[in-house]
């Protein structure tokens, strides 16, 4: 009855833990990646320190900049600009000098200022929304590299539990076959059994390291949240506040701001000129005025569409560029969502239909146990029930992990930030 009492002693015990851990065991490897678990550390707080150091953050830093330039360009009570001119005319006996001094100012045209003011607001709305989606987008890495370390931690613990199993059976097999009471066949058998399950350990290993690596990856930092579950979103499909959606409808806005302020421009911009001239003699030259005059002017362009058509067919190239991949994104987010609800329910039934087998697994691996302890089956038979046992369990475990993968798969779907 001893082998009966080692598997009961050495057989996994199936518990759903409710705080994901990463504690480290001996590794097999040199190569190791630390984890460290980080209480005070949430899922919010991890996706916001992650954002400040995002490969994206300066390219969102130049977005608010450009947004702020804009906006402040719609404040000027002027179009550009001013410019200031001098010219000096001599006359060729050299007694007479004329001096004109002009500042051009370029004036908006109507409705150009309000069209810069609208340009700006729509910038700077454009460069938020395209900070949420990118927060999103690093929330969407985060959550996979979270559940996938702990699927791969799963998987190695389990194996981690097997290679036990196997020793402390290869250990008692050996001590029979020394007393005469197995065949020497058992225990290489057994060893066999041991050294693969060794050989699993060590890929389960890798496996789990390289999913630490892409963590820590992404997130710039070892440290792990004690707990990052997430209830299910009550969304139950996409719509138009999600921040993809958002962030390139601002996209289109803005785009359509620029191409109504060019509009505006026309064949170019009204000046104001204004000047004051001189004329004086270097002696006493009957022909000058000996006065200085004041002048003011306005110059208007005209007909130069042919060459502002240009500027505004390339701008409307780029509007309904952005068009078509909105319209391409609300197609690939309904996907999405909608492989992230089927998921959802497939893993639902899975986890009932593998929690049932793993029962069924354990009474029928007793029942082996037993019939192994009397004579009634070889070790073979025993070690496939066995293995067929432990991946029962394996399974069960995994869907439950699976389950809560998918409700955070779920959530950025939708487009629900932690």
């Amino acid at each position: 009855m001893f082998l009966l009492n080692l598997y009961r002693r050495c057989l996994p015990v199936f518990v759903l833990s409710t705080s994901l851990g990463f504690a480290d065991a001996p590794h097999t490897v040199e190569h190791h990646d630390p984890i460290e678990i980080d209480s005070s550390l949430s899922l919010p707080k991890l996706v916001d320190l992650t954002m400040e150091k995002t490969p994206d953050a300066s390219w969102l830093t130049a977005l608010e900049q450009e947004a702020k330039t804009i906006a402040e360009r719609g404040q000027s009570w002027i179009a550009g600009a001013p410019l200031a001119g001098l010219r000096f005319q001599e006359a060729t006996s050299g007694t007479l000098h004329y001096l004109d001094a002009t500042i051009d100012i370029p004036l908006w045209n109507l409705g150009q200022r309000d069209a810069q003011q609208s340009l700006g607001l729509q910038a700077q709305a454009s460069a938020e929304t395209q900070a949420l989606a990118t927060k999103l987008r690093v929330a969407g890495l985060i959550r996979a590299a979270l559940w996938d370390m702990e699927l791969q931690k799963i998987r190695y613990e389990q194996v981690q539990t097997d290679v036990a199993t196997f020793a402390e059976l290869h250990k008692k097999i050996g001590k029979q076959v020394e007393l005469g009471d197995l065949p020497r066949a058992d225990l290489l058998l057994a060893k066999t059994e041991l050294l693969q399950k060794r050989s699993l350990l060590i890929q389960a290993e890798a496996e789990l390291m390289h999913a630490r690596k892409r963590y820590s990856s992404i997130t710039q930092t070892t440290k792990v949240p004690a707990n990052y579950q997430e209830n299910l979103a009550a969304l139950k499909e996409i719509n138009e506040h999600h921040p993809i959606l958002v962030a390139i409808n601002n996209q289109i806005d803005r785009k359509q701001g620029e191409l109504n302020a060019l509009k505006l421009v026309g064949s170019g911009q009204t000046n104001l000129a204004i000047g004051v001239n001189s004329d004086r003699p270097s002696d006493n030259d009957p022909r000058s005025n000996k006065t200085e005059s004041f002048n003011i002017g306005v110059v208007v362009p005209f007909g130069g569409s042919a060459h502002t058509n240009p500027q505004v067919a390339a701008i409307n190239v780029e509007l309904n560029k952005l068009i078509s991949e909105r319209e391409q994104l609300f197609r690939d987010l309904e996907q999405a969502h909608h492989e992230a609800e089927h998921n959802l329910e497939v893993n639902q039934a899975e986890l009932t239909i593998a929690n049932d087998l793993k029962q069924a697994a354990e009474e029928h691996l007793n029942m082996t146990q037993l019939s192994y302890s009397v004579g009634e089956i070889n070790l073979l038979d025993l070690l496939k029930i066995q293995t067929r046992t432990q991946q029962a369990i394996l399974n069960a475990k995994e869907r439950a992990v699976m389950l809560q993968r998918d409700q955070a798969f779920y959530n950025q779907a939708v487009g629900v930030l932690p």
